[in-house]
């Protein structure tokens, strides 16, 4: 600047303008290579998205008529070379490529990293119906894992109020998104497990965003927490277009969050209208019911007739007969106490009480003979006994082994077997004699005999 002038003054679209037409004549064509993300295709047919890589972001329009000549359809997650020309949209002040043609290169790596955790997750069975739990129709505890800054818990929260109805619902703050995010989904989810148990739905909510924003609801840690829930989950994750892991490992999908606080909250004022409308239908039907009774009542009193003279009459009847069984049931009891008086005469007469005192005394009396006679008989006994003790005890061999006598007997060598000795005559030389004395016993081995020549 030159000192004494001022500095040009421009205004935001004569700047725009020009660096516009800078940019427009320095990049009249250009080859950008990245992957594409989060692609718009409105009803008009022109395509809008995002050209990335992992430093920066260029914003893509791909018009209509240019889409035709294409070999396929270009996809979010696909790595591309896109050719066109660098232009400036003015109102907005996005620089930005204006695509002709589009070389496919193949999957990006988000894209890729997504399809094969998906397959692997699939495999396992973490997709099958069979473990989908069912949503409770009327929750009464409900928690909000989300963004507290995010403009989905808002949209979640006007459908809850706009429908009044009476459940709890309880926030857990968490990030969204970046690095850090899916851990803290994963450890929200088991905390409301943990601390939480009379939870009926746990809602993860996230509004929309490219594969990048919503990766978090991608990652492994977080279908394997939803997986570990033993509380239903929803999944309201970005718009109608997006799928996530967590979509296809949640008990339900709702495509937005709006969608799923309508999913899950029944209109509270429909309820009630609904309400009412039964309790009209209710009590018209208890009201024509009586009607309907009351008649039938009608009818059949007038076919009965005058029920005042048949009452009348049936009372009349009723005392006869009563009257009459009165006259009955006395002369009945008459006989059955005259018979009674008899019985009891006769059983007094023949009154088995003295009958067992009597034998109450015989049986006294033959206990005491069978007591004398047990004993005495027991005394004879153990007199006899003592008797024949020592009568045994006389004729006894240890008696008379006892004043020094033995018994001698020859040991069988082959089978032990022992013979009583009488005369010497029964042994030889070097056989093995048993003497048993009046105590111990005695082993020997004969060296010789004599005979006894006197007998």
């Amino acid at each position: 600047m030159i000192p004494g002038q001022e500095a040009a003054v421009y205004s935001v679209t004569s700047l725009t303008r020009e660096l516009k037409n800078l940019v427009e004549g320095k990049y009249r064509f250009i080859r950008v290579q990245g992957e594409i993300s989060n692609l718009k295709i409105p009803f008009s047919g022109h395509a809008y998205f995002t050209l990335k890589d992992d430093g920066a972001q260029l914003k893509g329009v791909l018009f209509k008529g240019q889409s035709r000549y294409l070999e396929k359809s270009i996809k979010d997650g696909q790595h591309v070379i896109c050719h066109g020309r660098i232009s400036i949209y003015e109102p907005r002040g996005d620089y930005q490529i204006i695509v002709d043609s589009v070389d496919f290169q193949g999957t990006g790596l988000l894209q890729q990293r997504f399809l094969k955790l998906k397959k692997q997750l699939e495999a396992e069975g973490l997709f099958d119906q069979g473990r989908k739990q069912e949503i409770n129709s009327f929750p009464k505890e409900i928690v909000l894992i989300t963004s507290p800054s995010g403009a989905a818990v808002h949209d979640f929260l006007n459908i809850w109020r706009k429908r009044s109805f009476p459940a709890h619902i309880t926030i857990l703050p968490v990030r969204v998104q970046g690095d850090s995010a899916a851990t803290e989904i994963a450890e929200a989810i088991a905390t409301t497990r943990r601390i939480l148990p009379e939870t009926d739905i746990i809602v993860l909510c996230r509004g929309g965003g490219s594969l990048e924003d919503l990766w978090a609801f991608n990652e492994e840690i977080v279908a394997r927490a939803i997986g570990r829930s033993t509380i239903p989950i929803v999944s309201a994750i970005g718009h109608d277009v997006d799928f996530s892991i967590s979509d296809f490992c949640a008990d339900l999908r709702a495509p937005t969050p709006t969608a799923a606080a309508e999913i899950i909250f029944p209109d509270g004022h429909e309820i009630k209208r609904q309400i009412s409308r039964l309790q009209t239908a209710l009590t018209n039907a208890i009201y024509n019911t009586i009607d309907s009774n009351q008649y039938r009542v009608d009818q059949n009193r007038r076919l009965l007739g005058d029920m005042n003279f048949l009452f009348t009459n049936s009372s009349l009847r009723l005392d006869h007969v009563t009257l009459k069984l009165y006259s009955v049931m006395e002369k009945r009891i008459t006989n059955s106490t005259t018979s009674c008086n008899e019985l009891s005469a006769r059983l007094h007469s023949h009154s088995p009480v003295a009958k067992v005192q009597m034998q109450e005394q015989r049986l006294k009396f033959a206990t005491e003979k069978l007591r004398y006679l047990f004993q005495k008989s027991f005394t004879d006994k153990e007199v006899l006994l003592g008797q024949q003790a020592a009568l045994l005890d006389t004729v006894s061999p240890l008696r008379t082994m006892n004043r020094g006598y033995s018994i001698t007997s020859k040991i069988n060598p082959v089978n032990g077997k022992k013979t009583v000795i009488r005369e010497s005559r029964q042994l030889t030389q070097e056989d093995m004699v048993e003497i048993r004395l009046y105590k111990g016993t005695v082993f020997c081995e004969v060296i010789s005999t004599e005979e006894d020549l006197e007998k």
